[in-house]
């Protein structure tokens, strides 16, 4: 089960990244155009062309994704403290408890490192 969740988790990840690199302004790859005959990517000042539209929209997806890794997070500890708390000196379910809250705290880790690499490397595709 650990395999599967690490799996898919990488396989998130990497997913995510190119999103860093290409949402960046500058890299439109001639979409201007076309972005610029659609309403929604407007500017709500004129009728000029809002190059942060999809940067913002990426980054919106991205702050609701972490969002829902820190629910997790908060719930996975909750969990694992509560079974501590209830396992009554049995020894066995006190590891289980504490590897729950070790593996929460590492995947934790894991996600805000993965979004901090993201970030440097889609600032470095900007510069």
């Amino acid at each position: 089960m650990k395999k599967i969740l690490i799996t898919i988790f990488l396989t998130i990840s990497f997913l995510i990244t190119p999103f860093f690199a290409f949402a960046q302004e500058g890299n439109n790859f001639g979409l201007d155009d076309t972005a610029s005959k659609v309403e929604a990517y407007k500017s709500q000042t004129g009728n000029s062309y809002d190059s942060m539209f999809v940067a913002s929209t990426v980054g919106d997806i991205i702050g609701m994704v972490l969002s829902f890794v820190g629910v997790i997070f908060l719930i996975l500890i909750i969990y694992g403290g509560i079974s501590w708390m209830f396992s009554t000196g049995n020894e066995q379910k006190v590891d289980k408890a504490k590897k729950i809250i070790i593996n929460a705290v590492i995947g934790l880790i894991i996600v805000f490192a993965a979004y901090f690499i993201t970030d440097f490397i889609g600032s470095q595709f900007v510069n």
